[in-house]
């Protein structure tokens, strides 16, 4: 029993011994300059398993187990984390806790409205705020375009930036981004379509983002815009008209809003709505630039995501008593 017991203290002293090295003692990466993305969607297990890949941690279970015990797997910061000295897996949780990036990071998420990108950016505390108070016509101008209104001209994505860069430098990033996006969209469109311009592109593609982002669907939805416009029906969509109502919007779309008339109200007016109404992706915007082969007039939401489209207005009425009124089941 003895001996038992020396054999079992003897593993644990290695044990204890092994898991000092591999959480103490320094690692130095096999590359000179290592960086992982930290994002908002990632665990802290997908960053164990990219550091130990790398070589910059000895054991990834050992890290996720450790920064379960210490509550770092709850408080990573979304940023850019660049490796280059020697460091304990010690000093990287503790790096992690502290939320100490190399570079921050700001998400925009699409069909999101300008207003939504500001106030994303106003939240941040490693950006100086220089816009603070500005108008949307100020900071473009700042920006470099001739455009007033920001709204769709402002890309959504993830946008890596040192701590201390201004709001107006992710304005311009987004802005470059999006004007390369939307040119891409614009050369690249289907024959025939009734755009002038790549702004009108752009106003399709916002309709689209706000009125699903279910993949398969929004090919179709830019094909009943781009039907209406060539007969000349109006859009008759209510995101444009909840746009126009603006910050006073209950969430409540009722029938005195669809009559009163703004410029946005596309029951109202027909045509396009005269500026974007949020801030489209690529998908929206390929899908304004190719819709789908389809003669499509209306469409009304199922219910679980997805749209049901029609070519006529009986057919049309049919699915609105079905999956609006819930009748005829």
């Amino acid at each position: 029993m003895k001996t038992f017991g020396r054999l079992i203290l003897a593993v644990l002293a290695a044990a204890l011994v092994w898991l000092a090295f591999v959480v103490l003692v320094p690692v130095t990466p096999p590359e000179p300059v290592w960086s992982i993305t930290v994002g908002p969607n990632r665990t802290l297990s997908q960053v164990a398993t990219g550091l130990a890949e790398r070589g910059v941690v000895r054991n990834r279970t050992v890290m996720v187990l450790l920064a379960r015990l210490a509550g770092t797997d709850r408080r990573l910061k979304a940023g850019m984390y660049r490796f280059h000295d020697a460091a304990s897996m010690l000093d990287i949780l503790r790096r992690f806790a502290d939320g100490r990036p190399d570079e921050s990071s700001v998400t925009i998420l699409e069909g999101w409205s300008f207003r939504q990108f500001q106030a994303a950016l106003a939240r941040n505390a490693d950006i100086v705020h220089a816009t603070a108070g500005w108008n949307e016509a100020q900071i473009m101008t700042a920006i470099g375009t001739t455009h007033t209104s920001a709204e769709g001209w402002l890309f959504p994505s993830t946008y890596f930036f040192t701590p201390g860069s201004t709001d107006l430098e992710i304005f311009k990033r987004a802005y470059g981004l999006m004007n390369e996006r939307l040119e891409a969209a614009w050369q690249g469109r289907a024959a025939n379509l009734p755009y002038t311009s790549p702004e009108q592109l752009l106003t399709v593609a916002s309709l689209i983002e706000k009125e699903t982002s279910l993949d398969a669907d929004r090919p179709l939805v830019a094909a009943v815009f781009v039907n209406r416009l060539r007969i000349g029906m109006r859009l008759q969509t209510d995101p444009s008209v909840i746009y126009g109502i603006g910050p006073s919007f209950n969430g409540n779309l009722t029938r005195a809003d669809l009559q009163r008339d703004t410029p946005y109200n596309t029951y109202t007016r027909a045509g396009l709505p005269p500026t974007p109404i949020s801030l489209p992706g690529k998908a929206a915007l390929d899908a304004a630039a190719h819709p789908a082969n389809s003669k499509a007039l209306y469409f009304v939401a199922r219910g679980d995501g997805s749209s049901y489209f029609s070519e006529t207005l009986n057919e049309h009425n049919s699915a609105v008593r079905k999956y609006i009124l819930k009748k005829g089941q």
